[in-house]
């Protein structure tokens, strides 16, 4: 369960990075596009979730 909810944090924060925050000029790989943030903010958030145990 702690994959899952970490996923979908990781993912809101990354197309929030990506959409508000993101390099506008188009030259960063992982920020330029909020579709790639998101999926990086999912990765992102599924490893943080998988490590945390209660």
């Amino acid at each position: 369960m702690n994959i899952v909810i970490g996923g979908l944090i990781g993912g809101v924060l990354g197309f929030l990075y990506g959409k508000f925050v993101g390099c506008k000029s188009g030259m960063c790989p992982l920020t330029s596009n909020y579709y790639i943030s998101t999926i990086v903010g999912i990765f992102f958030g599924v490893m943080i979730g998988s490590g945390i145990h209660k």
